[in-house]
């Protein structure tokens, strides 16, 4: 089997896994609500409206699994979503950063869930970073990527609302995003390029997130 049937084959057991069952399992505020381990975990993370939610909907077929929140930066907890029947993986929804208008200590509360989650946990396989098509890396996103380096997280760039910006303008900010990664030595060198509106890459993502939960 070459690269490319092993690809599609992969697309096509991740299609089948996310139409079965995907349940909401928990919030956790705080490490010590965290779920028992004991199965791989992908986690997401992004700024706050960076499209977070509307990318899981996508991956996961469901119309609400993740709740879009008008209020970006709302959801300051880790959300825990069981995917498959058994029990294969856990998709883990970060909560939001760069909400400016929180105040000092929510943020501090925040950065330390994040980092100890990043730091001590055996069941993270990979952490997805979203970063909007239409702004590429800002400041925001880079300070995450340095979090993500001295965790040693292995992580994939996502860009989301690819569909929002011109196709010259997107080569252009995928370039720069690839640029940026090779700096970082916890992320992989691909880039992701989707749009959950129009469905632009999500099978492509939903594999990779699948062939991940099995390193």
């Amino acid at each position: 089997m070459d690269m490319e049937e092993e690809q599609a084959e992969l697309i096509e057991q991740a299609r089948k896994l996310f139409s079965g069952p995907v349940t909401f399992l928990k919030s956790a505020p705080a490490l010590k609500f965290l779920p028992d381990g004991d199965v791989p975990e992908i986690a997401f993370c992004g700024r706050s409206n960076v499209g977070k939610s509307s990318l899981l909907n996508a991956l996961t077929g469901r119309k609400a699994i993740a709740r879009t929140s008008v209020t970006p930066g709302r959801t300051q907890e880790l959300n825990f979503f069981d995917v498959g029947e058994p029990l294969q993986f856990r998709l883990v929804d970060m909560p939001g950063y760069g909400f400016a208008k929180a105040p000092p200590s929510v943020v501090e509360t925040w950065r330390r869930l994040v980092r100890d989650y990043l730091r001590g946990r055996v069941a993270l396989k990979r952490t997805l970073l979203l970063v909007d098509a239409r702004h590429g890396v800002k400041t925001v996103d880079a300070e995450m990527m340095k979090m993500l380096d001295e965790a040693a997280v292995g992580y994939r760039i996502v860009l989301t609302k690819a569909d929002k910006i011109k196709a010259s303008e997107l080569e252009k900010v995928h370039a720069e995003t690839i640029a940026e990664a090779r700096k970082h030595p916890a992320a992989y060198p691909e880039v992701h390029v989707t749009s959950s509106e129009k469905g632009l890459g999500i099978a492509e993502l939903r594999g990779a997130v699948f062939a991940d939960s099995l390193t």
